[in-house]
């Protein structure tokens, strides 16, 4: 059993929002496990959580470029926010999205490939590191691609064309590519910034997440003391409901709040076969120092 340590009790409270002694006794029940303890916050309705999410405390840009029937995303964490308004590390950014634009989305093949001053991308990213003076690196990208339709971008609240700290992309296959289907991609792409979808569609849903769901939502209706029969039909009930949240094509399209994303898509005579969404820093915990702390043990009195 791990110690219930006072770290671990504010870990699980700014997690989910309980109060401390009911954190502590959660990690208690849970034998020190974390995401046992939300489990059973949520189970005991004390938790509104309805995942462990990482802190989002990484620094840097997400980037985005487009071809035709084909867009690239990648995600490049530096040490701090002064970083990523530096037009270099912007420009560079840019060229790690085009460079994986042409190889594809793997890392490896993306470092190996060639920037407009000649250099890999790799060695660019060491003459930008002994240049600005903060360590830096490329984390992740994305690629999709469609034979006919559009892959369409999006960056909320973008520094530059492209470039911000939230990015989506959004296939659409289609007979054709338009100016309206394009429109409808950016419109995806817009709705997953907002909405954090984990899943395409119901098919796509990770199984351990929904077998962890289905076991909360036994508990919290077992908690009612209803029969058996009819805890299995509030369980199917919630399922349904935890689909709407999580899946995007079940989700409510967030520019009328009425359609389904499937319907409005299949309305625009298309179908969505893919998304990505980069939200900078996520699921990276920053190791964060107690300044006051430091000041005090380097002057002597603590």
């Amino acid at each position: 059993m791990a110690e219930i340590t006072a770290a671990l009790v504010r870990e699980l409270r700014e997690a989910t929002g309980a109060g401390m002694m009911d954190c502590k006794k959660a990690l208690t029940e849970a034998a020190g496990d974390m995401d046992a303890a939300i489990d059973w916050l949520r189970t005991k309705g004390l938790s509104q959580a309805a995942k462990k999410s990482g802190r989002t405390t990484a620094e840097g840009l997400v980037g985005v470029v487009s071809g035709k029937n084909r867009a690239a995303m990648v995600e490049v964490n530096a040490e701090t926010d002064f970083v990523g308004r530096n037009e270099a590390f912007q420009a560079f950014v840019e060229q790690v999205a085009h460079v994986a634009l042409e190889v594809g989305d793997d890392l490896d093949a993306i470092k190996a490939g060639k920037v407009p001053s000649g250099r890999t991308v790799a060695d660019e990213l060491t003459h930008l590191i002994a240049t600005i003076g903060e360590n830096m690196a490329i984390r992740r990208a994305k690629v999709l691609s469609v034979e006919s339709g559009v892959v369409a971008s999006y960056v909320h609240s973008a520094l530059r064309p492209g470039i911000g700290k939230i990015g989506v992309l959004a296939a659409l296959e289609a007979p054709s590519e338009s100016d309206a289907l394009l429109t409808l991609g950016r419109q995806v792409g817009m709705h997953v910034a907002a909405t954090r979808p984990a899943a395409l569609d119901v098919a796509s849903v990770d199984p351990e997440a929904l077998e962890r769901e289905r076991a909360v939502l036994i508990e919290q209706a077992r908690e009612s003391g209803k029969p058996e029969a009819i805890i299995e039909k509030m369980v199917e009930g919630r399922i349904r409901k935890f689909y709407e949240e999580v899946v995007l094509l079940e989700q409510v399209w967030v520019l009328d709040g009425e359609s389904r994303v499937s319907k409005v898509v299949e309305k625009a005579g298309a179908k969505l076969v893919g998304f990505e969404r980069f939200q900078l820093g996520e699921g990276i915990e920053k190791e964060e120092s107690d300044f006051a702390a430091e000041v005090a043990a380097a002057a002597g009195t603590k």
